[in-house]
């Protein structure tokens, strides 16, 4: 089954269409739980759930009220008509883990019927779920933000980073950038070997890297380590534009 758990229409707050207005597509469901980045959500029964900034696109446990099942493509197709749209205007698939449903029949067919409207679409994937471009070449002419899990999301090193995965990513999409998120307290040597281990596998894709923080405050305590962290490296700073403007405002 698919689900979605909320649509909006901003502008992209990260990565390499920073300031670009998209439409988003939030998924539900996620390959990971990244309790290491320690954001923490309350749930209508009271429950606190550790996780990422979205753990409500993670954990639907707790958050069930928020996932829509999805029966078919133009389900999805009519959200378009619920905004004043720009012609072809960026689509964003996020999560959770959007991937998680690259093989779904109904996910395949609302892409492609995206991609006949001239949209340009980014997927925001942590990088480890594999897609068959050949099967479904759609997935040729979109974008790839792979968000690769470090060690600073707790989850281990054999399920964060595959290498085949984010070789096949990169060579085979239309386009594709690194977009890590980084904590003051991990910008050491050990992020160094780290970053480089991972970008190994696509070494010609470009590397941006962003505060993490699920508030402005956070995103702001870990900005400037991480713009002279980006300056020696010669890596791009990527704000989280959306979380300096909104907060923990969810869905604008």
């Amino acid at each position: 089954m698919l689900y979605l758990v909320e649509h909006f229409y901003s502008i992209q707050g990260e990565g390499r269409y920073l300031g670009t207005p998209s439409l988003f597509f939030r998924f539900g469901g996620c390959n990971m739980k990244c309790e290491g980045f320690g954001c923490r959500e309350i749930a209508e029964d009271g429950a606190e759930v550790l996780g990422c900034d979205t753990v409500y696109a993670v954990n639907k446990e707790h958050f069930s009220h928020a996932w829509i099942e999805i029966d078919s493509a133009q389900q999805l197709l009519n959200i378009f008509d619920l905004y004043d749209l720009p012609t072809g205007v960026d689509v964003v698939l996020t999560g959770g883990e959007p991937l998680i449903y690259a093989n779904d029949e109904i996910f395949v067919e609302f892409l492609e019927k995206m991609v006949a409207n001239n949209h340009r679409i980014t997927f925001e994937t942590n990088g480890t779920i594999a897609v068959d471009f050949e099967k479904y070449p759609v997935y040729k002419k979109c974008v790839f933000a792979l968000s690769v899990k470090l060690e600073n999301s707790a989850e281990p090193l054999s399920k964060r980073v595959r290498g085949g995965v984010i070789n096949s990513i990169a060579t085979n999409a239309k386009d594709a950038f690194f977009k890590f998120s980084i904590d003051e307290d991990s910008i050491n040597m050990a992020l160094d070997d780290e970053i480089e281990q991972i970008t190994e596998h696509a070494p010609q894709t470009d590397v941006y890297c962003m505060p993490l923080g699920g508030n402005k405050a956070d995103v702001e305590k870990n900005t400037l380590a991480l713009i002279e962290y980006c300056k020696n490296k010669g890596y791009n700073f990527s704000d989280r534009l959306h979380i300096r403007i909104w907060d923990e405002n969810k869905g604008v």
